[in-house]
This record gives C-alpha cells, sequence and structure tokens, in this order.
C-alpha cells in the first residue's frame, strides 16, 4: 500500500484473504547466521599512538560506565611500592633483566587500574627517585580470544594496536599464542603481563586456582637467555588489586537484594536480616536450578549431607556445578575429565569449533545446504554451552564467603554474581550490572620472584624444570595472597 492507503499495482501483491504473497520474495534467502569462519590469530601490532590516546581518555572510563561491561564509578586509586616497579623498569630498559607481571585479576577493571599504575603512578615516582624512563611506559598482554567475540572488532583493534597477545584458554596448546608471548617475553622493548587466574571470579579476597602459564613463560624465557648468552634476569612481579567502597552503600545494597527477590520469585522473610535475605535469595535459585535440570534434563537427585544451613548450600552448589556440566557434556560427547575450571573451558572450546568453523575461510562460498545444517550445529552448540556459562559464574562462590566476613564488598560482590545469574537465566545477552556506590583501587606491587638462577639450577633435569614450573606458580599464588589482603 502506498501512504495513502491504497494498493500500489506494480509491487505487483496478490491478497487471497488474509495471505500476502510477494512476487519478489526470494525463498532461498537464508535465516540468521550461527555459524561463522575460523577465528584467526590477532597478531599484536603495538602502536604507541594508541597507547597514549587510551591514557589520555583513562579517567573518564575508569569515573564513567562508558560500556555495560565496566562498573565505573573509581574515583580513588592507590598504590604501594611503586618504586619497585620503577627500578624493574629502569633496569629492564637498561639492558638488565627481563621481567613478567602477574596481577590479581577479579574484575574486568584491572586493566584499566594497571594502565593507572603504569601512565600515571610510575612516571610520578620515577621524577621523584630522579629516574629518566623512556615513554610510553607500557607492557604487552595476553588476553583471552573470547573478548573480541563479544567485545566486537573495535575491541579487537585496539587490544592488538595496544600489544595484546590473544589466547585461545580451551585449547590444549595455542602453539601461535605462546610462540608469540615467548618472542614477546625474551625480546620486545615492552616487558609481559598475565593474569595467572585466567578469567575473573568476581571475588576480591578469593583467588582462584593459577594455571601454570606465568611460570612456563619465565622458565622458557630463562632458558632462551641462556642459550643467547644474554646476561638478563628474568624475575616475576605480583601485583595485588582490591576494590573497596569508601561509604558503604548499604541502601544501595539492600535495594539491589529487593529486586533480585523480586525477579526470582521468592517469598522474603520480613523479620529476616540483609544477609538472611541473600541467604534466602541463594537457596531459592538453588532450588530453581535444581528443579530445571530434574525435569527437562532427567538428572538424578542427589542426596544431602546433613549439617548446619551453610554446609548444605556448598554441597548444593558443588552438585549443580557438576550436574550442569554434566549435561553440557554429554552433549557435546565429552568425557568428564579434570577440574571444573579444566571442564569449562574444555566445553568452551569445542563449543567454539562448533560455532567458528576452522574448515570454513568464507560462510558466503557454502551451499545453502551446507551452510543451513552449518547453522543448525553452530546453534545447537550455543545452546548446550550456555549450561557452562551458567557455572563459570559460579565457581568461585563458596556459599559462605559473606558470613565470613559480611562487608559491603562482599556484599556487593555476592550480589553482582547472583545478578549475572540471574541476566542469564533471563537469557539477557549483555547486563549492565546495577551501581552501588563509588569505589577506591588499592594496587600493591609486590616483591620479584627470582626464576634465572632457581632455572639454571634445574637444567639438565626435565622433571626438575617441570617442578619449578609447580613451585614458582605456588610461590605466586602465595605472593598474590599477600599482596591482595
Amino acid at each position: 500500500r502506498n501512504q495513502a492507503g491504497s494498493l500500489n499495482y506494480q509491487d505487483k501483491i496478490l491478497i487471497v484473504g488474509d495471505v500476502y504473497c510477494a512476487s519478489t520474495l526470494d525463498f532461498n534467502q537464508m535465516p540468521k547466521d550461527y555459524v561463522r569462519s575460523r577465528l584467526e590469530f590477532i597478531p599484536a601490532d603495538f602502536q604507541p599512538w594508541v597507547v597514549q590516546s587510551i591514557h589520555r581518555l583513562l579517567p573518564f572510563f575508569l569515573r564513567f560506565r562508558t560500556v555495560p561491561w565496566l562498573m565505573g564509578s573509581i574515583t580513588n586509586l592507590e598504590t604501594t611500592n611503586v618504586e619497585t616497579l620503577v627500578k624493574l623498569y629502569e633496569q629492564f630498559q637498561g639492558g638488565k633483566v627481563r621481567f613478567l607481571m602477574a596481577f590479581r585479576h577479579g574484575e574486568v577493571e584491572d586493566p584499566l587500574c594497571l594502565l593507572h599504575l603504569l601512565s600515571r603512578d610510575v612516571p610520578r615516582q620515577a621524577q621523584k627517585m630522579g629516574i629518566h624512563l623512556k615513554t610510553p611506559i607500557h607492557t604487552h598482554f595476553i588476553y583471552d580470544r573470547g573478548i573480541t567475540i563479544w567485545g566486537g572488532d573495535l575491541v579487537g583493534w585496539l587490544l592488538s594496536k595496544s600489544g595484546g597477545v590473544p589466547i585461545h584458554r580451551g585449547k590444549q596448546l595455542d602453539r601461535m599464542a605462546l610462540k608469540t608471548a615467548r618472542e614477546l617475553l625474551l625480546n620486545a622493548k615492552l616487558p609481559l603481563t598475565i593474569a595467572p587466574e585466567g578469567a575473573t571470579n568476581g571475588h576480591g579476597e578469593i583467588i582462584s586456582p593459577l594455571e601454570l602459564g606465568a611460570a612456563q613463560l619465565s622458565c622458557w624465557c630463562a632458558e632462551d637467555l641462556k642459550k643467547g648468552d644474554r646476561p638478563e634476569d628474568m624475575v616475576i612481579l605480583p601485583i595485588g588489586i582490591r576494590y573497596f567502597f569508601p561509604n558503604p552503600p548499604w541502601p544501595a545494597i539492600s535495594q539491589l537484594l529487593s529486586q533480585l527477590e523480586a525477579d526470582s520469585g521468592v517469598e522474603v522473610d520480613p523479620t529476616a536480616d540483609l544477609y538472611g535475605r541473600l541467604l534466602g535469595l541463594g537457596e531459592h535459585l538453588l532450588s530453581a536450578i535444581e528443579q530445571f535440570y530434574q525435569r527437562f534434563y532427567h538428572c538424578p537427585i542427589v542426596p544431602l549431607p546433613e549439617g548446619d544451613r551453610h554446609g548444605v548450600l556448598k554441597a548444593r552448589l558443588e552438585n549443580f556445578l557438576n550436574t550442569a556440566l554434566g549435561v553440557a557434556e554429554v552433549g557435546f560427547g565429552l568425557e568428564k575429565q579434570g577440574t571444573i575450571v579444566d571442564r569449562c573451558r574444555r566445553l568452551e572450546e569445542v563449543s567454539w569449533n562448533a560455532i567458528y568453523r576452522e574448515d570454513i575461510t568464507d560462510v558466503n562460498e557454502l551451499s545453502p545446504m551446507q551452510r543451513g545444517l552449518a547453522n543448525w550445529t553452530a546453534e545447537e552448540a550455543d545452546l548446550k554451552v550456555r549450561h557452562m556459562r551458567l557455572v563459570e559464574s559460579l565457581v568461585a562462590v563458596t556459599g559462605s564467603y559473606v558470613n565470613e566476613k559480611p562487608t559491603a564488598e562482599r556484599f556487593a560482590e555476592t550480589l553482582w554474581i547472583l545478578y549475572d545469574v540471574m541476566a542469564k537465566m533471563k537469557q539477557v545477552k549483555t547486563p549492565r550490572r546495577p551501581f552501588l556506590g563509588e569505589r577506591k583501587v588499592k594496587m600493591v606491587i609486590g616483591e620479584p620472584i627470582p626464576v634465572r638462577q632457581r632455572w639454571e639450577a634445574a637444567q639438565g633435569n626435565r622433571q626438575a624444570v617441570k617442578q619449578l614450573v609447580v613451585d614458582l606458580t605456588e610461590e605466586l599464588e602465595q605472593n598474590l595472597t599477600e599482596v591482595t589482603r
């Protein structure tokens, strides 16, 4: 019809009853594509002007919520022992040491805080110490390849131009990423930074089990320095990051809890205090999830141990993690193997293999039939991996975190996690965490962990070198625990 409401016959529209059949309709038009071409490796292409531009905009990113996954509201950053980092940069630029920074990674804002440390605090402290450092003071870094999937091409471009190296967390061995990181750690004009936990866990005072990557890369660097007859030392520098509320936002915390209670349909006990309500909400969500898996995925009811309320909650959480991962593993034909984190990473990788196909260079070159089957497989993979995403949100939850220390920070961290879980259950793709209040950040630079001398003492003994990687990881975890207190 035209704007006047009369039929436009040149559009060749035939009207039969309530059926409108357009002669120009393309009946071969494909539905939305779920399948994608393979994920190509994004090489690090450090551009100083990009980093300098980010440095200028950094206060804006820290203060305001510019994108959905950032909380913003950071008004104060406090750093301790920055002189250690200044001395390392001086030695690094003087060809005396190679070093890797390993930081505590609890929140998505951590990289921004590190940028503040390098762009503001290090230059100021260097000036106080009378040390001249070459600019920009920056670092190469390793990031999860999945960031570019939900962040988009612009995020991938920024990470590349900032010196980032993408890694597939679920791959048993991402050779290209490890080769690139090893080369940068040995020869780049900037040090390397890594988050040894592998992912955020949403807890300021719980460190997830560390992966071996930081220690392994450091030992490889020590080996390469020895082979090249180079004099530099090799050290790992732990960095702790914690977030605090200068003014505990209890009204906002209570309001968020009320919102989650309303969304979940839980009956609120009017006599319960704030923690009692939080505990009730957690139990209600677990009950809903348990019933969901029992009814629709035929998962058996697991008998629970007797004990106090927190012990039972912890057991139920563990049962849920195993149940949800088991459903996803059965769907993908995988066997249960490794820790909860190992199983999550393996499920992520197998889903990516179905969505980002290694055997497809261009989706548009597929025949309609091939494209339809590929979309079918990819869509199913996306649905199956959602079970893992639920687990991923709760993997570090203990069931007693708030009860052990009922601070505003622990309340907020737990509620944000439950908010993310609720968003996944409601199928909200990009949830924006509710603002609770202004925060301050405390960063502590730890003492460098020497690597080269210890590697040289173990070289020639393969078992001793493997044990050194384990020992360095344990020492790093202990140091990160100390600088995060």
